[in-house]
């Protein structure tokens, strides 16, 4: 059998990500696959940066942690967007990562627009964490 947590533990676990990788990190949008882990080098174009709300995520509840505030970006490069980076605030440290698509690509963020041009704001429109072993 597969371990199983309480709404509470999973609720925990998901509050302790936002913790430790602190308030106002430095987010990334890329262009291509999102390297191997988040220990590895940088991958594709950097097509926007910005920093992130103080408090970037939602309190967790049933499980889950949704964004919070909005997050928008200015693009730096031109080029489609595959993946998205977010470090602590000092940019050197990268904590999560993923994919980014359009809304019902099933990627791991979803954005108004993946094919970005310089100087042309970009919105994320949902990023959420999900804890398993309910």
């Amino acid at each position: 059998m597969a371990l199983q947590y309480s709404v509470e533990v999973r609720n925990a676990k998901l509050d302790v990500v936002e913790t430790t990788v602190g308030t106002a990190p430095v987010m990334e949008l890329r262009s291509g696959a999102p390297p191997a882990n988040t220990a590895a080098a940088a991958t594709g174009v950097l097509l926007a940066t910005a920093s992130l709300p103080s408090d970037w995520m939602a309190a967790a509840a049933t499980g889950s942690k949704l964004k919070a505030g909005a997050w928008t970006l200015t693009g730096s490069a031109a080029g489609t967007i595959g993946h998205f980076r977010i470090y602590n605030a000092a940019g050197s440290l990268a904590h999560i990562q993923g994919t980014v698509t359009l809304t019902g690509g099933g990627g791991d963020m979803t954005v108004d627009n993946t094919n970005i041009a310089i100087g042309q704001v970009v919105t994320v429109n949902t990023f959420s964490l999900t804890a398993g072993n309910a």
